[in-house]
């Protein structure tokens, strides 16, 4: 792809590409060489544009390689200040002020990439009010140490854990692995606002998904502080949740323990993070556990009972308990906990005829997930039934289904092996 032919503005492909926010165009002009620092006949450039247009995720894709190195101190401080006074001044104020028109603006939350945020519209101008993310984002770039406690308050004013902020100051501090910075985030765990302590929890999850040498990486501190969280109590049940969750992604030794502790607890929130602090790398749950997780199955709260199935599914026994529990939960009431324990019930070792039937049973469930997961159920089990339940799935083509598909694979091998000629 080129930049070299000019829009019919006369500006460059990238630019046309950074005002409709299309990262996937942007990104292979900048791969194929287009200029993000090209002068414009307005004094800006194609990167100046992306900062004024409050996208960070299009920001990231125009910035270029080396940006610290190759962009000039003026330039650096620049695209800093843009951010910084469009943050300010409030991306609806200025908006407003660069085109002069006072009609409503038109203000909806859109995905930008990954997270949300605002997207404001007004007399055909369109921005995105992520300048403040952006300003992290560039300042971490040019390797300005932003204090933490104003890593917090950036993040937390969001109000959002999915916001473009939150998720910038979190990557940021994640990537800042100093005992400093570990000591001023983790101080944040006994902040009165539960979203102080919310946004603690996810750093933690950075640093545990995220690890980093064995110089810096935090992984036994994170546990252990996780764990010392949940001893000391916290009475936010969404930070409770959280904390749990994270917690259960690490190898601490009492994990089993903390989770049981949390079986009957009055939130479903927290109730829906237990079952996966009670298995041990996918082996068999132990006594106490496997007692828990038999009543979680049974809980008044779908998405509990949920997690309850599929842990029960990715550690089956082998007893009949637990295959009455899974048949149980493939005919639950909720489709959508019918749809999630078939596909842990499918791959599982339990061959028994009425976890078959039940998985047979949803063949003809009108959401195409929950009945590719029944279908792959019985080809697993090469069930006599298999072939006539393909068949009723109709044409398993892109964009109905995707290509990577593990259980399209299956079906499409399925179908190879038995008649090479007409797969």
């Amino acid at each position: 792809m080129s930049d070299s032919a000019p829009t019919e503005d006369g500006l460059p492909v990238l630019c046309a590409a950074v005002a409709a926010y299309d990262l996937d165009v942007a990104r292979a002009l900048i791969e194929s060489g287009a200029d993000p620092d090209l002068a414009l006949p307005d004094g800006t450039t194609p990167l100046i544009r992306a900062v004024e247009a409050g996208s960070p995720a299009m920001v990231a894709a125009v910035l270029g390689r080396d940006p610290g190195l190759r962009l000039p101190a003026s330039v650096r401080e620049s695209l800093l200040g843009r951010a910084r006074q469009w943050h300010e001044r409030g991306a609806e104020a200025e908006l407003r002020r660069r085109t002069g028109a006072s009609g409503p603006v038109r203000a909806e939350v859109v995905e930008d990439e990954y997270d949300n945020v605002t997207q404001l519209s007004l007399a055909g101008h369109t921005v995105r009010a992520g300048h403040l993310a952006i300003l992290t984002g560039l300042e971490w770039t040019f390797r300005i140490l932003t204090p933490v406690d104003e890593l917090v308050a950036r993040a937390v004013s969001a109000g959002d854990p999915d916001d473009v902020t939150w998720t910038a100051a979190r990557w940021v501090l994640g990537e800042r692995r100093s005992r400093q910075t570990w000591s001023a985030v983790t101080a944040y765990r006994h902040d009165p606002d539960p979203l102080h302590r919310r946004f603690v929890v996810d750093v933690l999850r950075w640093y545990v998904f995220s690890q980093g040498s064995r110089r810096n990486s935090y992984d036994k501190e994170a546990a252990e502080l996780l764990t010392a969280w949940v001893a000391e109590g916290e009475d936010d049940p969404e930070v409770l949740a959280a904390v749990l969750d994270v917690l259960s992604d690490t190898e601490h030794g009492e994990l089993e323990a903390v989770g049981l502790g949390h079986v009957d607890h009055p939130a479903a929130v927290v109730r829906a993070r237990v079952p996966s602090l009670l298995l041990d790398g996918g082996a068999a749950a132990g006594p106490a556990a496997r007692v828990a997780l038999l009543a979680l199955a049974r809980d008044e709260d779908s998405t509990v009972r949920a997690q309850a199935g599929w842990c029960l599914a990715v550690a089956h026994d082998g007893s009949a308990e637990v295959s009455a529990a899974l048949v149980a939960l493939l005919r639950d009431p909720d489709p959508q906990v019918r749809a999630f324990v078939a596909e842990y019930a499918a791959p599982c070792p339990d061959r028994t005829p009425a976890v078959t039937d039940a998985l047979a049973d949803l063949v003809h469930e009108g959401e195409l997930n929950a009945r590719l997961n029944a279908v792959h159920g019985l080809l697993l089990r090469d069930d006599p039934r298999t072939d006539e339940a393909i068949e009723s799935l109709g044409t398993l083509t892109v964009p109905r289904v995707s290509e990577h598909d593990h259980r399209v694979s299956a079906i499409w091998t399925w179908r190879w092996e038995r008649n090479p000629s007409n797969p």
